[in-house]
């Protein structure tokens, strides 16, 4: 294999797929983002309802959902619940913020 002049030494194909891991994680911060954003109007409904900022229910049937999604695209399933696991914590932080605000607020 050969390296392109100019390339830092790196072959075309390693800058061909860098190039796409960068895209992908440029996408997976969008949607992070855009869930969040779904995540915290949940946190205002709750709060305004009075509901407990975590649904251990819901929580455990969005891991199973996952951990099937994983399987069936060929992502390891515990890391897939680790990765839902940390975004469920950060989701339940946010949760318990809003409401904390919103019973300041009264």
């Amino acid at each position: 294999m050969s390296v392109e002049p100019g390339s830092g030494g790196v072959p075309p194909e390693l800058a061909r797929l860098r190039s796409s891991i960068d895209n992908i994680d440029a996408a997976l911060v969008h949607l992070l983002a855009e869930r969040f954003k779904a995540t915290q109007a949940v946190g205002v409904l709750k709060a305004e309802w009075r509901l407990p900022p975590a649904d251990p229910r819901r929580e455990e049937q969005q891991i199973e959902r996952l951990r099937a999604l994983a399987v069936d695209a060929g992502l390891d399933p515990v890391f897939a619940e680790k990765f839902l696991g940390f975004v469920i914590a950060e989701v339940i932080r946010h949760h318990e913020a809003i409401a904390g605000a919103s019973d300041a607020g009264e």
